[in-house]
């Protein structure tokens, strides 16, 4: 994404705000304003400059949340290191997930903190690319992780008895790589589509982080082709996902309704209510973000929605994971030095 000098963004609208019309002069202004503003170039984060009285209580919001997710998420990923009761596959994802929420969060909100506490609003070029590529990178490879955390806990449900094989710890291991792998390579290929588009001199991105609808706002051209590319990149990350993992849930549900242990429905409930509440919580707010055109999102909403999934929801895996979770008390109790009373 580069900024256009007025007189081309003029004969840009001049010529049906397409690229083929363009002369070699006009071009070659192109490709230099480019390397200017990829040396020199910065963005404005409005955020929510808006409601300057808010911005104080929204700093405080957002650090208490931020803390509680790097207290929480460390604190899942430690115990799950140190307890050998719990390297088994589900923690092992877990795990992942967790380190996934640090590096999501880390990825937008200090850089919203910073902008909260004084008048300086203002984000590099190569900060804003750089922001945006690992936001798409770290909420695909989300998307795809939750897949793999629901097809877990179909096989130790519904193929119990096959469920050392299937979820060998080689192929766990592929399982994860292959996420991570897929959310680095999707946002390398579309966080570069979305900065080729040009920008007639607007600087004012009107969200509090780099995120694709936002920069689509600013270009002075038609952008179908991107908002086509995004809703078909949404559908393949988000409803395949979605789709996948209720389907795993719906034949997780067939089998549970046939058990006749009391004990073990209330340990299945358990372990997919807690992965069921994540998915929901993450999944709804990226669908109501990026399952409809730029143009049709409210700025103002969007920008609520956005804090909730990047602000809220990665500080809920403690709670949400380790709430009556009988393996993690006692993992904790083992750790203190309490497993003899246990």
């Amino acid at each position: 994404m580069y900024f256009l000098p007025q007189s081309v963004c003029k004969g840009l609208t001049m010529r049906g705000r397409t690229f083929s019309l363009y002369d070699s002069s006009g071009i070659e202004r192109i490709r230099k304003m480019k390397e200017k503003n990829a040396s020199s170039g910065y963005f404005v984060l409005l955020g929510f400059s808006n409601w300057p009285h808010l911005e104080l209580v929204l700093f405080v919001v957002v650090l208490m949340f931020y803390l509680m997710t790097l207290i929480g998420n460390l604190f899942i990923i430690f115990l799950s290191y140190l307890d050998s009761h719990l390297h088994t596959p589900m923690y092992f994802f877990l795990s992942n997930l967790s380190f996934l929420d640090l590096c999501y969060t880390t990825s937008s909100i200090p850089q919203l903190l910073f902008n909260l506490q004084g008048p300086e609003k203002t984000i590099s070029y190569a900060g804003c690319m750089i922001q945006l590529y690992f936001v798409l990178a770290l909420g695909t490879a989300e998307c795809v992780l939750l897949v793999v955390m629901s097809y877990d806990r179909y096989a130790a449900v519904c193929r119990p008895l096959h469920y050392t094989v299937l979820m060998h710890p080689r192929f766990c291991h592929l399982l994860a790589v292959a996420s991570w792998v897929s959310g680095f390579t999707t946002s390398a290929l579309h966080s570069s589509f979305t900065f080729w588009v040009p920008l007639c001199g607007h600087r004012q991105v009107d969200h509090f982080f780099c995120e694709v609808p936002a920069l689509l706002r600013l270009s002075c051209v038609d952008t179908h082709a991107n908002e086509l590319t995004l809703m078909v990149m949404s559908f393949i990350f988000v409803i395949i996902p979605l789709i996948l993992i209720l389907s795993s849930y719906g034949a997780i549900a067939q089998t549970v309704l046939r058990m006749q242990s009391t004990t073990g429905l209330q340990k299945v409930f358990g372990m997919c209510g807690a992965h069921l509440m994540v998915v929901s919580l993450f999944f709804i707010p990226i669908m109501c973000i990026y399952l409809q055109p730029p143009s049709g999102n409210s700025q103002d909403q969007g920008k609520f929605i956005a804090l909730f999934y990047t602000v809220v929801t990665p500080s809920l895996n403690l709670l949400i994971y380790t709430l009556r979770n009988k393996d993690v008390k006692g993992a904790v109790k083992r750790l203190m030095g309490w497993g003899r009373e246990m």
